[in-house]
């Protein structure tokens, strides 16, 4: 027997994301294509709430 939302379940639609910044592994931040880091710019943080990469869990085991 098949569960009844099975019969009405879609997959998710994916949406193209592109973010407008970028890791530098020297400075160890995300930055713009300007070269100025992304946290310091209000409008980016405005637009996108925060600014994530994978960083932490590059180089810490405990994340």
């Amino acid at each position: 027997m098949q569960p009844f939302a099975l019969n009405y379940a879609r997959p998710a639609v994916e949406l193209e994301a592109r973010t407008p910044y970028a890791y530098d592994s020297g400075l160890q931040l995300n930055v713009l294509s300007d070269g100025r880091v992304a946290a310091g710019d209000l409008a980016l943080l405005r637009e996108l709430g925060t600014t994530t990469s994978t960083a932490g869990s590059k180089t810490h085991f405990d994340d």
